[in-house]
């Protein structure tokens, strides 16, 4: 009994302790314009030009606690520091042109796609603490806000909500729990008790004061599946819906000039720093779970030395290859024993709590973590927000299509093309292979963008749109065709009479000296049967065609011919 007790004491004792935790959330939702289901271009369903959606948000300041956040970059030397000059220098020129435009102190007042920067950011501070429960029983969980801003880019109807806490004194398993419950847009479902799954048991944004703003309505089981019901679209947990208003669901029964949905999966991509006692005393499993975001041992008791990984070991053959930077993993350097994970839905810094510079904000790797690696983070799941967003229109502009119906034809041309300027735009403007030469921002990027798969997406939606573009242009020269055939019929058939009258020349009727009246009757006696003539050939003209084909064919006998020329008077039934 002395013994076993003793044994479960030393393994409490080998528990790993997460000195300090940041936890990043960044969460791409589409925009919806008004008046349509995607809207193209800046314009509405009605072909208005909108204003930018960040323009909209900002008029809405009174009934908003949104405020646009001019940051370090807009010139003012007091809030400048060596961390932001670091970010700055670690991109490529072109990259620094997209994140930082050409000086945003000008921004307020220039236009975003000419001199200021194509990015747009708003914060919110009336959010001061989230207070969470991991799983039921456990104790809660205080998680300070570090801030919670919006992203909004030029010519992309995208935003990015970016949420960025803070913790100390967690354990590992709490921290892998945190990490793998905490950015849930909605629960994916409940179990037998009407507990949801894989989110946590409780949550609740606080202010500066302790005061609940807003809490998580993910119990509420039948809200969720009537929604789903109703509007074969999910429902976002009431908790997030705070943070995001006044910006609203799109498939809400709410009023709201801002109408997101979402893109891509529920649960948020995520970036993590962990500061740990020792890392190197993490197994393979810890970094298993850390990496792929599986959550801590459902046995934390376990014995440390029969780990469980979460998966089957064939699955994670070629782990340290595929999800591990391990450039850093060794005694040498200035943060010894730090190890870079990224699964493209996450990108994860372990290290040592000892080491000053692993926790330096100001030059070490928490601030390359905050800056550089966010960055890159953020260019990555914007890429391939921007281009499922475009798969979208293209999907949706086809649907929509009735070929039937003019205007729906005219609609869908429309929206093609515009789709097709945005994608040239985005292209030109934010579709990067690279963004760094400093070697570990550039290998995580080449990670993060091989996980997230955006190099295949990117060729797959060019080739829809090239297909679109395509044929659209192959109908527009169908219909040239068909209308120079038609105007060559009416030429040819009015050949004759224009032959004929010049033959005769314009003394066939001496009327020179008759009155004007008579004049206006005999013009009109002309022009109305010959309009009526030209309308009738065009009417014919398919057939004309035709008819002409037939005659111009000299392998075709006589009799063939004079059939040609009957059918052309055929009944369409015949």
């Amino acid at each position: 009994m002395g013994d076993g007790s003793t044994a479960q004491v030393q393994q409490v004792q080998q528990v790993q302790q997460v000195q300090q935790l940041r936890q990043v959330l960044l969460w791409p939702l589409r925009l919806m314009r008004a008046g349509s289901e995607g809207g193209e271009g800046g314009e509405g369903g009605d072909g208005i030009a909108e204003p930018a959606p960040w323009q909209r948000l900002r008029d809405l300041s009174g009934q908003s606690p949104w405020r646009e956040h001019f940051d370090e970059y807009t010139g003012g030397a007091g809030g400048f520091h060596e961390r932001h000059y670091n970010e700055f220098v670690a991109f490529l020129p072109y990259v620094q042109r997209f994140l930082y435009g050409r000086g945003r102190a000008a921004r307020g007042h220039a236009d975003a796609g000419a001199s200021g920067s194509p990015m747009r950011v708003f914060r919110r501070r009336d959010i001061a603490t989230a207070r969470v429960v991991p799983r039921p029983g456990d104790a809660p969980v205080l998680l300070a806000v570090v801030h919670i801003d919006l992203y909004f880019f030029y010519g992309v109807d995208v935003v990015l909500l970016n949420v960025e806490v803070a913790s100390e004194g967690l354990t590992l398993p709490q921290a892998q729990e945190l990490m793998y419950r905490f950015g849930r847009a909605y629960p994916p479902g409940w179990d037998a008790g009407g507990r949801p799954l894989h989110c946590l048991a409780g949550f609740e944004w606080l202010d500066a004061e302790g005061r609940v703003l807003a809490s998580s309505d993910a119990q509420d089981r039948e809200a969720f599946m009537s929604h789903v019901a109703e509007h074969r679209a999910p429902r976002i947990a009431s908790h997030w819906e705070f943070v995001l208003a006044p910006l609203v669901n799109h498939h809400s029964t709410a009023a709201g000039a801002l109408r997101y949905r979402q893109i891509e999966y529920y649960r948020m991509p995520m970036m993590a720093w962990l500061a740990l006692d020792d890392p190197r005393r993490l197994s393979r499993h810890d970094f298993v779970r850390l990496a792929l975001g599986t959550g801590g041992n459902e046995a934390p008791a376990a014995a440390v030395d029969a780990p469980v990984l979460p998966f089957a070991e064939a699955h994670l053959e070629g782990f340290e290859r595929d999800f591990c930077y391990d450039r850093f993993w060794s005694e040498a350097g200035a943060a010894p024993h730090t190890r870079y994970l990224c699964s493209g839905l996450a990108l994860v810094a372990v290290g040592a709590a000892g080491s000053e510079f692993y926790r330096c904000g100001d030059r070490g790797v928490l601030a390359q973590f905050r800056h550089q690696h966010f960055m890159l983070f953020l260019i990555a799941h914007l890429q391939k927000a921007a281009l499922l967003m475009t798969s979208d229109r293209l999907a949706e502009a086809l649907t929509a299509m009735d070929v039937t119906v003019p205007a729906s034809v005219k609609r869908f041309k429309r929206q093609i093309r515009l789709a097709y300027v945005g994608f040239l735009g985005f292209t030109h403007r934010y579709w990067f292979h690279e963004v760094s030469e400093q070697a570990h921002v550039k290998a995580l990027f080449h990670m993060c963008t091989r996980h997230l798969g955006t190099d295949a997406l990117y060729d797959e939606v060019k080739e829809r749109i090239r297909d679109m573009n395509s044929y659209l242009d192959a109908d527009s020269l169908r219909r040239q065709a068909n209308t120079v055939v038609r105007l060559t019929v009416v030429t040819i058939f009015g050949l004759v009479g224009t032959v004929t009258t010049g033959f005769l020349g314009m003394n066939l009727l001496a009327e020179a000296e008759a009155s004007l009246a008579r004049k206006a009757a005999l013009f009109l006696l002309v022009f109305v049967p010959t309009i009526a003539l030209t309308m009738y050939t065009m009417v014919k003209s398919k057939r004309l065609s035709d008819f002409l084909d037939v005659v111009s064919d000299e392998r075709v006998p006589a009799w063939t011919k004079f059939k040609a020329f009957f059918a052309v008077w055929r009944s369409a039934r015949d």
